[in-house]
């Protein structure tokens, strides 16, 4: 990370796991103590704990007023609250203020940009557990979406991450929730799937089924990055219809709740596979898995 300043003076909106880490990362960018304001006094006093150097703001006017770089790191739907009363504020300065929130743009900082604040949406692909020396770590591994509401924001914004070490890539303000779906269906689906998975392998008996599963998903996690549907191996790629309807049978029997997410993913693969052009699947799959259950029916 680098140590030349990007800023006079660096301010923290929030408190929670994220605003930490920034804190912490950013601290060097800022030539004097950053400021960091949270709702609640006992959270940003711990939040302060060995955070570089950083203290407490007396209010979110007086952090607005004081700083050149803001980052607002709460959550998604405090932000409108918090940017209105920033927004209070003298921004004679032009600071440069961005949100990390993954979904959002720029929109909920139009008040702050109208003010004469440079605006941006900065967000980092990456999961946020509270241990701030191991994220800390991570973080120059880490992606991190940048969508400016003009060229000087964005300028800012891609600099800003340059200074953390990772790296930036531009995403537009319309292409933002497609972004986020994204992230989220990679990994928050994931955590799904292991789940459904892992209780099945239960059911059958495996006495430790992360065990099992580790490997084999650690390898197709890799495998899938490297080489996409390349990677696909299983009886949906052999066409091999027994199999499947056999996986269905067990399913709906002993794990009812996996019948709807194996089906609904069986077809999906499927699709991609049609769309790829390397192999179509035999009519007997195609048919047993049009039949499958594609979501669970509502009273």
């Amino acid at each position: 990370m680098t140590q030349s300043p990007l800023a006079t003076r660096l301010g923290i909106v929030g408190t929670g796991r994220v605003a930490r880490v920034l804190a912490a990362a950013l601290a060097p960018c800022s030539a004097a103590p950053p400021l960091l304001w949270g709702r609640n006094p006992a959270r940003v006093d711990e939040a302060l704990q060995g955070n570089g150097g950083a203290v407490a703001a007396g209010d979110l006017v007086a952090l607005t007023s004081a700083c050149d770089l803001i980052a607002i790191a709460v959550a998604d739907d405090a932000i409108p609250l918090v940017t209105e009363t920033m927004a209070s504020a003298s921004l004679n300065h032009r600071p440069f203020i961005f949100h990390v929130s993954g979904s959002s743009g720029t929109a909920p900082l139009s008040g702050l940009q109208r003010g004469g604040a440079l605006t941006a949406a900065i967000h980092p692909a990456m999961t946020f557990t509270g241990d701030t020396v191991v994220e800390l770590e991570r973080l120059p591994t880490a992606h991190f979406a940048v969508t400016g509401s003009s060229p000087a924001a964005i300028t800012q914004g891609l600099a800003l991450v340059q200074a953390i070490g990772a790296t930036a890539v531009e995403i537009s303000e319309a292409q933002r929730p497609l972004y986020h779906a994204a992230l989220c269906h990679a990994a928050n689906h994931l955590v799904t799937l292991i789940a459904g998975a892992s209780e099945a392998l239960a059911t059958a008996g495996a006495p430790d089924p992360g065990a099992f599963l580790a490997p084999l998903a650690r390898a197709a996690l890799e495998n899938s990055l490297a080489r996409g549907m390349s990677a696909l191996s299983g009886p949906i790629l052999r066409g091999d219809a027994s199999t499947v309807a056999s996986h269905l049978r067990a399913i709906e029997r002993d794990t009812p709740s996996l019948l709807q997410p194996y089906s609904a993913m069986a077809r999906a693969t499927l699709e991609a596979l049609d769309r790829d052009g390397k192999k179509r699947a035999n009519a007997e799959l195609r048919s047993l898995l049009e039949q499958a259950p594609s979501a669970p029916e509502r009273d």
